[in-house]
């Protein structure tokens, strides 16, 4: 899940929330960012400048919903400089 969103155009990463709070374990390592509950998944990511907000969560929204039977949940957490020229 969480390489599927970092491929969507406009992410820079994925973001633990404010107080690390945000976090998928597995064995041998913690995932940030991505947090899969019974009753909802949430992403949180820091997108970069210049990319529309609703744009970039609806692909990210599309992208992870059929990996997932629970509503996503996407917080931008934060604006980053961009990477590459958009």
């Amino acid at each position: 899940m969480a390489a599927a969103v970092l491929l969507v155009p406009g992410v820079s990463r994925l973001h633990p929330g404010m107080f690390g709070e945000v976090a998928t374990y597995l064995p041998g390592r913690r995932v940030i960012g991505v947090q899969i509950r019974d009753d909802v998944t949430a992403i949180h990511v820091v997108l970069e400048w210049g990319y529309d907000i609703a744009d970039a969560t609806d692909h990210i929204r599309s992208t992870t919903a059929p990996l997932v039977g629970t509503p996503v949940d996407i917080t931008v957490q934060d604006l980053a400089e961009p990477t590459d020229s958009i």
